[in-house]
């Protein structure tokens, strides 16, 4: 099993910081760079608990399908996304958000195994936690961006 866990402070309020990780809009914007796509389930606005969605997007030159569902939900705090089918073996990401002082700590723990026993063990070591890293920390730069220049509400309605 391998583990990211990263921490975001964003100089913004609570609810703007955990709307803009569970949207939709937001996510296809952090994501361009590698054409991801929503295909099913929930394909825009705001995701929520019990729902899913499908996204297709080109990684490692593969174009490949992922299909996560909210597990978990308590907001603003906290929630659960799982993959339900996919590329992966098994994945959960855990999204926590604290606030103190006009301050949001947005806290990341992104828990997966990678596919294909000792060769994606292998990958893995080689690629793909460095790989996966810098997706979710492109991500969660877009979203301090969005929240604290205003921007949030070109995709929060």
């Amino acid at each position: 099993m391998s583990l990211i866990q990263l921490q975001t402070m964003i100089h913004a309020g609570i609810r703007t910081c955990f709307d803009l990780s569970r949207s939709i809009d937001l996510h296809k914007i952090s994501t361009a760079h590698t054409n991801e796509a929503a295909i099913a389930g929930c394909m825009e606005g705001l995701i929520g608990p019990g729902e899913f969605v499908t996204w297709e997007a080109t990684h490692f030159g593969i174009r490949q399908r992922l299909s996560t569902q909210i597990t978990a939900f308590d907001p603003p705090f906290h929630f659960r996304d799982e993959q339900i089918k996919g590329p992966f073996k098994s994945m959960v990401h855990d999204h926590y958000f604290t606030e103190k002082d006009g301050i949001v700590t947005m806290s990341d723990i992104f828990a997966f195994r990678a596919p294909l026993g000792p060769l994606g063990r292998l990958a893995d070591l080689l690629v793909l936690k460095r790989y996966m890293a810098a997706l979710l920390e492109k991500r969660n730069q877009t979203i301090k961006t969005f929240a604290e220049s205003g921007q949030w509400t070109s995709v929060l309605q």
